[in-house]
């Protein structure tokens, strides 16, 4: 008896379906040998730009950091949140001013930084890595004295770098299953807030851990030569020409130097990848295509 329409229409869902497992399967097997290499190895991440902003980004974003540790990676993720503090500098009417790129930061201004980037945008990663189905822990650099801070340079008021770390925090939380979410906020020896630049906490805290990757993640594909083609592989040389020709420019200069000094600090390698392009997380460290710009010693 010939099948009816309905049976082969049936039949025909579940083969796609059938022929759907089999490249996941494949998928997952060609995967096994990366995330071999990355079992229970440290992976900062430095998570801003657009994707700190759109939900659903942020979603995909929080669902590839649970990945991560559910195959025995200790991610660490830290944030920016620069937007988010000239909205609410804007809303409660409070005027600030940039130096070479910089926001020079008063007292009202590291404070305001500090309610949002410790408070609302901390918040918001945790919570969308705990309801992916994670165990997220939002801190600062003020917790345990995880970061102490120095003023950046003289007149940028409490515009600050690192001077000192003192990790057993972050490896108490991920030796527990914990996925640690860092403010940059930070603070002097007298207790003085200072706001320093996401990426350099990041490459501050991947050298200090011993990290085997940093992921830098922008609103760009990755560093480009001067025709706009994507670079996939650099030296520190290679990186050092990019910045002397007037290749790199703009605020990928100071992601550069964070790369170049995270690697020098024993970081195995730093990636700047489009944090707008879903699971890019997810090719770069498990796949053999990779995703963004790779930069090593």
């Amino acid at each position: 008896m010939d099948a009816s329409p309905d049976t082969m229409s049936d039949s025909s869902t579940n083969r796609r379906k059938n022929e759907g497992g089999w490249m996941s399967a494949e998928t997952l097997s060609r995967a096994l040998p990366f995330i071999q290499r990355h079992a229970g190895a440290t992976i900062v991440v430095k998570f801003g730009g657009h994707a700190m902003s759109t939900p659903e980004l942020m979603a995909e974003f929080a669902k590839d950091i649970v990945l991560l540790a559910q195959v025995g990676v200790r991610p660490i993720v830290v944030h920016g949140g620069g937007p988010q503090i000239g909205s609410m500098l804007s809303r409660l009417d409070i005027k600030t001013e940039f130096k070479d790129g910089l926001r020079v930061s008063d007292m009202e201004t590291v404070g305001v930084a500090e309610m949002v980037l410790s408070g609302a945008v901390n918040k918001a990663i945790v919570s969308a890595v705990n309801c992916a189905g994670g165990r997220a822990v939002g801190i600062s650099g003020r917790d345990a004295r995880l970061i102490t801070a120095a003023p950046k340079a003289e007149g940028l008021g409490f515009t600050g770098v690192p001077v000192a770390t003192d990790t057993r925090v972050l490896t108490t939380l991920t030796d527990a299953g914990f996925i640690p979410v860092v403010s940059p906020i930070s603070a002097d020896t007298s207790g003085d807030g200072y706001n320093i630049n996401a990426d350099t906490v990041a490459g501050t805290l991947a050298a200090a851990l011993g990290a085997t990757r940093m992921i830098l993640m922008t609103d760009v594909e990755g560093v480009m030569d001067k025709s706009k083609r994507l670079l996939t592989d650099l030296s520190r040389t290679d990186v050092q020409g990019l910045i002397d020709d007037g290749t790199a420019q703009g605020g990928m200069i100071p992601k550069l130097t964070t790369a170049m000094d995270a690697v020098a600090g024993g970081v195995e390698a730093v990636v700047i990848l489009d944090g707008r392009r879903a699971h890019g997380l997810i090719v770069e460290l498990f796949t053999d295509e990779g995703a963004g710009t790779l930069i090593h010693a």
